[in-house]
């Protein structure tokens, strides 16, 4: 794979010669790892110009606006395939035959019943707690009630680990919204599909059971589609270095989750909200685009352009098309999903953010669709975990299906030189 070499000339030392790595897709890469021979370490902070593992799981061109997960577009499976099936080709590399799918799909199902003593589990926990919080917890302290397949070199025992994360993330969920709510739990259902599985244990109570809407359904998978991987982003690199250690599959997600609430990571969809509460109504959209625009005002116009894509989120556009689908469904008259349609407008039309290419991306999106379904705020970075099990899970197993080293980055220290401790009274 190393056909290209570069050559580092570091004055006073003999010119250091470095491999040049080629992928199937994407921008060469140089390896530096003998550079430590040399006494020299590379300094990246953000680690924005370091590859730091080989992936063939998910491929990102952020200036193109591409985003494949093993070779296929995330347009095609949004429009083509189900959760389930992404799932399957996340952790498998293939798309899956149609027996296949059908004895995947039957796997998922018989995991979704969780431990009945994680019942009990959440009584520990204040009823305002923030989901997320509640989230880390329970996801960490799996380990502990699913002990029989934690041996990490055992590739069954990390098949079963990661059907067992996938099928009990969404019943996690619910049961933390329902404990919130002060509402009982409601189990998983053998006779729905996964995503019609979430909105029954969600929204229904053992008093009333009412139908699941198809629409909604293909909503909620389509969400849970478009956050299914991201690549190398801050919670799967989490991940990863967090399973570089040796730590169990439900410790590698808990570090996962944790990493994924950060408000500058998964809490995106929740900002956009709060930002749409800030602009109030519709009359006052002229003065916070004004406020955008101003380099000396702190006001950001959230869910609009994207660290990676320098063009339009491919992400955005399937999740635009099943926002229209919902509102249509749902008729809704709220003001602030109103506002955020006026926002939308204003934004795609408005020469200044067209030029910079300052369009909604797949957060402003969810976060509108969520709100419509009756999905409180509180909850959408968890819905966002969820979602993103598989990636992480998919991400954790191949790193351990070959060679890898502990993650261990370097430093680059401007503290103290030596110096000499000096007595108490002496100070």
């Amino acid at each position: 794979m190393a056909d290209k070499t570069a050559q580092l000339i570091i004055e006073g030392n003999a010119p250091v010669e470095l491999p040049i790595l080629s992928g199937t897709m994407g921008p060469d890469v140089i390896d530096v790892r003998n550079l430590i021979a040399s006494d020299h370490f590379t300094y990246d902070p953000g680690f924005m110009s370091t590859a730091s593992c080989e992936s063939k799981i998910t491929y990102i061109d952020g200036d193109k606006g591409i985003l494949l997960h093993r070779g296929y577009p995330i347009e095609q499976l949004a429009k083509h395939s189900d959760y389930l099936e992404t799932c399957y080709l996340l952790l498998n590399g293939e798309l899956p035959t149609a027996e296949q799918k059908a004895k995947f799909d039957d796997t998922i199902t018989s995991h979704t019943i969780v431990h009945e003593q994680i019942k009990s589990f959440l009584n520990g926990f204040r009823r305002d707690a923030h989901p997320m919080a509640i989230m880390c917890g329970i996801v960490g302290a799996l380990s502990a009630f699913y002990h029989d397949s934690l041996d990490i070199n055992d590739p069954k025992h990390r098949e079963i680990s990661a059907h067992r994360l996938i099928a009990k993330l969404p019943t996690i969920a619910a049961m933390v919204y329902k404990y919130s709510m002060g509402q009982p739990i409601m189990y998983p259902r053998n006779d729905l599909n996964y995503a019609e599985n979430f909105l029954h244990m969600m929204f229904n109570t053992p008093a009333e059971i009412k139908p699941i809407s198809p629409a909604l359904a293909r909503a909620m998978d389509r969400i849970f589609i478009l956050h299914a991987d991201h690549e190398q982003n801050a919670s799967t690199s989490t991940v990863r270095l967090a399973g570089s250690s040796g730590a169990n599959p439900f410790a590698c997600i808990a570090a996962g989750i944790a990493a994924l609430w950060g408000p500058a990571h998964g809490g995106a969809n929740e900002a956009v909200l709060r930002m749409l509460d800030e602009i109030g109504d519709v009359s006052n959209i002229d003065k916070f685009i004004a406020k955008a625009k101003d380099k000396n005002d702190p006001f950001k116009l959230m869910g609009f352009g994207h660290r990676v894509y320098k063009n339009f989120d491919p992400r955005a556009k399937v999740m635009k098309e099943t926002c229209d689908e919902v509102l249509a469904e749902l008729g809704i008259n709220d003001p602030q999903l109103e506002l955020a349609m006026k926002l939308e407008e204003y934004a795609l039309n408005d020469p200044y953010f067209k030029e910079r290419n300052l369009y909604p991306n797949v957060d402003f999106y969810s976060g509108i669709i969520l709100k419509a379904i009756g999905i409180p705020t509180s909850m959408f970075t968890v819905i966002f975990a969820m979602s993103r099990t598989v990636g992480w899970i998919s991400h954790w197993t191949e790193m351990l299906s070959g060679p890898y080293k502990i993650g261990r980055p370097r430093q680059l220290y401007t503290g103290y030189t030596q110096r000499d401790y000096v007595d108490l009274e002496k100070r």
